[in-house]
């Protein structure tokens, strides 16, 4: 017996807004816990809200991206509920008349690509963080009150694999957007998974469970596998499965049981009557579409078609907003060498950047500074083994590139009198090594190479060097 399991996901995502939702608090997640709190998101009577006007801007524009309908009419709802990190006991999010609804994105999974529809975009304000210790718990209101978007898909995912996919692609259209900082570590991104299994063939979907607060898109993937797997057992077995709210145990690997699942009318939602209806313009919400960046396929084409990059490239490049901005300013510094732009953010950039855990933003070789190294290269100032340590001291250090290698003396030595001479000391002295050159050891003349770049200490130009040993050992 086949079973399809199906799978929605509702992606809460923080709005990257200078202050909270409601009020004038900054956001700050790394800030001393209730430090920026105030009435309004502490919830004390007799304050009200205001609505933060960006938050909407960028709400509406993550749906253009996403291709939704905008509501140039909206309104936000109260969402009765009593957890400590809300402190007014209410939430106030977007009930019947969200900002965007409908949207689509496009995933792909081993060669195959789909299409995942979106149900809904509606903005909320999130809640305080909680922390549980050893017989305490505290709860930070710092969070309290930022902007939250929450984008939810329809049941179009069957698989694992196609949930990651589709958080891997949405993360990059939040990033590329500028919406988000989408940092998970910080909790930027959160995620509430839906999963049921049926029969093959079924009319009808399963019993669904809800996964709660997932806040790595690994761990999406583990506990949908894991919740796959035990809704099958209880559906071969006869077990009775009921609709519930669930928590992932990373360290267990497995999805416990935290309480029923709440209906839309346990909650009361009701408008908020201390809010105003959301209304807009058809000029504004061009206004705003107007303003959206190149979206990652549309430069990823570019790229190739453009700059004649090969696919490979191109697709590794445009995953990170800040490496494809990097490279293409790499690329206009180096006078649009773009291949060796790529293979030179593709290899030692990229390495740093994995290695210490930063952003291209952060790294502290310019991309001006990284285009005139490339650049080096091409008028044979540099060669490639030279031009790594100017890169390594550019990491260090930072700095120019010319003023570097003038300083350690590092211009690559293309006179043909002087590399005539290393080429003529290194024959004299491995009369052994020129034999077995002329004797068919290709290998060989690996090593006379590479005695000529140790005597030059490294500056002859190696494609001279290789030439005048040919012809010297013809």
């Amino acid at each position: 017996m086949k079973y399809l399991p199906t799978i929605g996901l509702e992606t809460h995502v923080q709005l990257n807004t200078r202050t909270k939702i409601w009020c004038g608090c900054k956001v700050d997640s790394s800030a001393e816990p209730n430090t920026h709190v105030c009435p309004v998101c502490m919830g004390y009577p007799g304050s009200l809200p205001v609505l933060n006007a960006e938050a909407v801007r960028k709400t509406v524009q993550t749906g253009l991206l996403l291709g939704c309908k905008i509501g140039l009419r909206s309104k936000h709802d109260r969402k009765s509920y009593f957890y400590p990190d809300m402190p007014k006991n209410y939430q106030i999010t977007q009930y019947d008349e969200p900002l965007c609804l409908g949207g689509s994105l496009d995933i792909e999974v081993n060669g195959v690509k789909k299409t995942v529809h979106i149900n809904r975009i509606h903005l909320e304000e999130d809640v305080g963080k909680s922390t549980h210790l050893r017989g305490t718990s505290g709860v930070d209101y710092n969070r309290a009150g930022t902007p939250l978007m929450e984008i939810v898909t329809e049941a179009d995912m069957h698989s694992e694999d196609e949930a990651f996919a589709y958080l891997t692609a949405l993360k990059r259209i939040l990033q590329y957007g500028g919406v988000s900082h989408c940092n998970l570590e910080q909790g930027n991104i959160r995620c509430d998974v839906n999963i049921s299994v049926a029969e093959v063939g079924s009319k009808t979907l399963g019993t669904k469970a809800e996964i709660k607060n997932m806040n790595t898109f690994r761990g999406v993937h583990r506990a949908a596998a894991y919740e796959i797997k035990r809704q099958i057992r209880a559906v071969e077995t006869g077990t009775p499965l009921v609709q519930e709210t669930r928590r992932w145990e990373d360290d267990q690997g497995m999805t416990t049981s935290m309480r029923s699942k709440e209906d839309a009318h346990d909650y009361r939602y009701f408008p908020d009557p201390d809010l105003a209806v959301i209304t807009l313009t058809e000029a504004q919400v061009d206004a705003w579409r107007a303003d959206l960046p190149e979206l990652p396929e549309a430069k990823r084409l570019r790229f190739v078609e453009e700059l004649g990059l090969p696919e490979y490239d191109a697709g590794v490049l445009v995953a990170d907003v800040e490496v494809a901005d990097y490279f293409e300013a790499v690329c206009a510094s180096a006078n649009g060498n773009a291949k060796s732009a790529s293979n030179w953010v593709m290899t030692e950039v990229m390495r740093v950047l994995s290695e210490r855990g930063q952003g291209a933003s952060e790294l502290n070789v310019s991309a001006d500074a990284l285009g005139k190294l490339i650049l080096l290269v091409d008028k044979k100032v540099l060669n490639n083994s030279k031009a790594k340590e100017v890169f390594a001291v550019l990491l260090e250090e930072g700095g120019d590139p010319d003023a570097i290698v003038k300083d350690k003396g590092w211009a690559q030595v293309s006179d043909s009198s002087a590399l005539e001479s290393f080429v003529n000391q290194v024959i004299e002295e491995n009369p052994s090594v020129v034999e077995d050159y002329r004797g068919g050891k290709g290998a060989a003349l690996q090593f006379l190479m590479g005695q000529v770049m140790r005597l030059s200490k490294g500056k002859a130009n190696p494609k001279m060097v290789l030439e005048l040993l040919k012809e010297r050992l013809a």
